[in-house]
């Protein structure tokens, strides 16, 4: 699926990629300033949480509840290594049953063992930006 968009769209967005999606794993690809967090504020708000969602950058996780569910949200730009994404329990978040949004995901890409969703971000011309998923 490809898409170009608008911030202005982002809601619509959201609702869209989540119809597309076959796991409840999904790694956010693309560079400072593109828009990774703006858009999983809107998938968080369309898997029906109420939360506050900010980026986790200093906290590398965020945790936001839904009804009958959890979302987990990383922000792993700050990890220099593996040991260090074991360090936090990294591998007890992957295994869950719940929901992970995985913003900067390269470094811990190779310990993804179960089914997951990429979406590439990048901006175009004229303030647009288009995502690719990849499933």
């Amino acid at each position: 699926m490809e898409i170009n968009y608008s911030i202005n769209d982002i809601e619509n967005l959201a609702q869209e990629l989540l119809k597309n999606l076959k796991s409840k794993t999904i790694l956010f690809h693309g560079g400072m300033g593109v828009g990774k967090t703006t858009l999983i504020k809107a998938v968080v708000k369309h898997l029906g949480s109420s939360d506050e969602v900010s980026s986790p950058t200093f906290s590398i996780i965020n945790e936001y509840e839904m009804k009958n569910d959890k979302i987990f949200h990383f922000d792993l730009y700050r990890i220099k290594n593996m040991e260090e994404a074991y360090n936090f329990g990294i591998e007890d978040y992957l295994d869950s049953e719940h929901w992970i949004l995985i913003e900067w995901p390269e470094l811990i890409r190779p310990m993804l063992t179960n089914n997951f969703d990429e979406i590439f971000l990048k901006l175009t011309a004229n303030e647009t930006r288009q995502l690719i998923l990849k499933n």
